[in-house]
C-alpha cells in the first residue's frame, strides 16, 4: 500500500474541524498537522492526539506536508497561501480566495510560476447534487438557460459574531462570506458573468458591513441571474438549510435556486426537472421528474480530489483562477451597491469607490 497523503490544516475553527475530521477519516489520507493561534484551539487539536503549531512558519519549519488546508479568516489567505507556494506545498484555500481580486491575481500568479497547485474551496461543486444538475444543463436538458433565481437568506445569531469579531468588518459580511459561494455556483452552471447591477442594506446590528444585498448578473451568455443574500432573515431558502450536506443545518425540503431554460426548468436542489408534455405552452399541462445523485459528503469528495490533484492524477475542478473569477463578480457586486453604478467584469471592479452611504 502506498503511504497515506499528509495533509495539514490551518485553522481549527467551524470549518477547519470539519475538514480534519474527513481527513481522518479517509483511509488513503493523513492529518499531518494542526495550525491554531488559539490556545483553545491547540488544546482541543492536542487533545486529539493531533501535532499542532500556533503559527504556519512553525509548521513549515518542522515539517513539509504533502499539502495543506488553509481555513482561516480571509485577510490571512494572501500571505499563508504565498507561504505555502514558497514551501512548495500544494494549498487548498477555503473561499473566498483572498479578500481583494488583487490579491488573488498575486497568489494565482505566483502558484502559476512555482507550478504550485492551488484550488479553492468552493465545495459545492464537488456536491452530487450539483453534478446531476451540471451534466443535465450540458446535455441541453432544459434547452438554453435564460434566467436563474438564487436566494441565501439565513439568520446568524449573535454568539456567531462574538466568537469571531472579524465577521463584523468591512468586507466580511454576507456578500463576501456567503454570496461568493452561490456566485461560484452560478458560474459554473452559466458561464462567465459580463455584468453586475446591485443594491446592498447596512447591518441593522450596526456593524461595518452590510446585511443583505441584491443582484443581478448578466452573463455572456445571454442569461440573467438575480440573486439575494442575508444574515438576517428568518427563512428556510439557502442552501445550508436545502441541502442536507451540512448536518450542522436543520434540512428543510424546500429550493432555493430556479433555472428556467428555452425547453424546461430546473429547482435545486431538489433536482426537480419541469417540462410541458408537448411543446412548450402555457396552455398545455407541465410535470416534473427529480434526477438522481450520488449523495456523498461533498468536503469528503473535495479532499480526495485535492489528494489526486496533489498526486499528479487530477487536475483542479475549481482552481485558483476560478476562485479569482467568482470574486471579481463578488467585488462587483460590492462596487455597484456602493455607487449604483452597473459594473462590467473586466477589470472595472477593481476600482476603489468613493464611500456612499447605503440605505
Amino acid at each position: 500500500m502506498p503511504d497515506p497523503t499528509r495533509i495539514a490544516v490551518v485553522g481549527f475553527g467551524l470549518i477547519g474541524r470539519r475538514h480534519a475530521e474527513v481527513i481522518r477519516r479517509a483511509p488513503d489520507l493523513s492529518l499531518a498537522a494542526i495550525v491554531e493561534p488559539s490556545e483553545d484551539g491547540l488544546r482541543a487539536a492536542r487533545a486529539q492526539g493531533l501535532a499542532a503549531f500556533k503559527t504556519l512558519d512553525e509548521m513549515l519549519e518542522a515539517t513539509v506536508p504533502d499539502g495543506v488546508v488553509l481555513a482561516t479568516p480571509t485577510p490571512l489567505h494572501l500571505e499563508q497561501g504565498l507561504a505555502c507556494v514558497a514551501a512548495g506545498c500544494p494549498v487548498l484555500i477555503e473561499k473566498p480566495i483572498t479578500v481583494t481580486s488583487e490579491d488573488a491575481r498575486t497568489l494565482t500568479d505566483a502558484a502559476d510560476a512555482a507550478e504550485v497547485p492551488l484550488l479553492v474551496g468552493h465545495h459545492r461543486r464537488h456536491n452530487g447534487m450539483v453534478k446531476a444538475a451540471k451534466a443535465a444543463l450540458a446535455q441541453g436538458q432544459i434547452g438554453d438557460i435564460r434566467a436563474v433565481q438564487a436566494t441565501c437568506w439565513f439568520y446568524k445569531p449573535d454568539h456567531y459574531f462574538e466568537a469571531a469579531p472579524w465577521r463584523t468588518q468591512k468586507g466580511a459580511g454576507p456578500i463576501s462570506v456567503n454570496l461568493v459561494h452561490d456566485v461560484d455556483l452560478l458560474r459554473h452552471f452559466c458561464g462567465d458573468v459580463d455584468t453586475v447591477q446591485a443594491i446592498a442594506v447596512t447591518s441593522h446590528r450596526g456593524f461595518e458591513n452590510e446585511d443583505l444585498a441584491t443582484a443581478v448578473l448578466r452573463f455572456k451568455s445571454g442569461a440573467i441571474a438575480t440573486i439575494s443574500v442575508s444574515d438576517s432573515i428568518v427563512a428556510p431558502w439557502s442552501w445550508e438549510l436545502t441541502a442536507r450536506e451540512n448536518p450542522a443545518y436543520p434540512a428543510t425540503s424546500e429550493s432555493c435556486y430556479l433555472i428556467g431554460g428555452s425547453q424546461g426548468g430546473m429547482s435545486l436542489p431538489d433536482l426537480r426537472v419541469w417540462h410541458h408534455d408537448a411543446a412548450p405552452d402555457w396552455w398545455t399541462p407541465i410535470s416534473a421528474r427529480n434526477l438522481t445523485c450520488q449523495m456523498d459528503d461533498p468536503l469528503a469528495v473535495q479532499i480526495a480530489h485535492f489528494a489526486d490533484v496533489i498526486a499528479g492524477r487530477e487536475a483542479p475542478l475549481v482552481s485558483g483562477l476560478e476562485g479569482l473569477k467568482s470574486l471579481e463578480v463578488v467585488e462587483a457586486v460590492a462596487l455597484s451597491s456602493e455607487t449604483g453604478r452597473e459594473i462590467k467584469i473586466d477589470g472595472e471592479q477593481r476600482q476603489t469607490p468613493a464611500p456612499r452611504k447605503t440605505a
